[in-house]
């Protein structure tokens, strides 16, 4: 899920459809105080934010975010207004992740936002642990209630997006563009086969990725 805290509804509007289009979930707000009751219920894998918003302004509500154990490691893009460099500056220097400058192609949106996606995915913790199952991603070695399991290059990799992101759903054509490649041309049926494999490898665990009926995948934390 990515949040979009924009106050112009058109624009906003176009940012979800895009996002839709792209083949992430998307919600959007007009205003800080909507997106923080939705923070509260559900963790956006992404943040994209104005900067100029009515109340709270967006520079506040990343110090607020960059301040809080919960939120700080959420990545998130400001958006600004062209020309507006110290608020860009401001941005970067609070922990904001990149920066579009508006007006912006919806193209160059998503580009930005896979980019930064790869980015932080790859430098998560060196040690992921969900109940039974501990991934040590310096070695690159799984391990189910201290069992190695050996799993191929994609299998692993899904297993990672997935212990990283527990209780978070992922689309097949989300995952395709994560564990894949942003220009691979599969079909989502590649995705529920290595599913299938990884859940068959980590025996009793596998039970922990559940399947979310007409949408993918999402494993539960324990």
């Amino acid at each position: 899920m990515i949040y979009c805290l924009e106050d112009d509804s058109s624009i906003r509007d176009l940012m979800i459809y895009a996002l839709n289009a792209a083949g992430f979930e998307a919600a959007g707000f007009a205003e800080s105080g909507s997106f923080r009751n939705a923070l509260e219920k559900c963790r956006p894998e992404m943040i994209l934010l104005d900067i100029m918003l009515p109340g709270e302004d967006g520079i506040s509500v990343l110090k607020s975010l960059k301040s809080d154990a919960r939120y700080r490691d959420i990545p998130v893009i400001m958006t600004t207004a062209k020309g507006s460099e110290y608020d860009r500056v401001i941005g970067l220097d609070l922990g904001a992740d990149d920066y579009l400058s508006k007006p912006f192609g919806m193209m160059e949106m998503v580009s930005r936002i896979r980019a930064v996606l790869r980015r932080t995915i790859q430098h998560t913790h060196t040690v992921l642990v969900n109940g039974p199952i501990r991934i040590d991603t310096a070695k690159h070695c799984v391990t189910v209630d201290g069992e190695e399991i050996t799993l191929t290059l994609k299998e692993y990799e899904l297993l990672k997006v997935m212990m990283e992101n527990p209780e978070i759903v992922f689309s097949r054509d989300r995952l395709l563009l994560l564990v894949w490649d942003v220009n691979y041309s599969g079909e989502t049926r590649t995705v529920d086969v290595h599913i299938g494999t990884l859940r068959t490898k980590l025996k009793k665990a596998g039970e922990m990725i559940t399947t979310v009926r007409g949408v993918g995948y999402r494993m539960v934390s324990l």
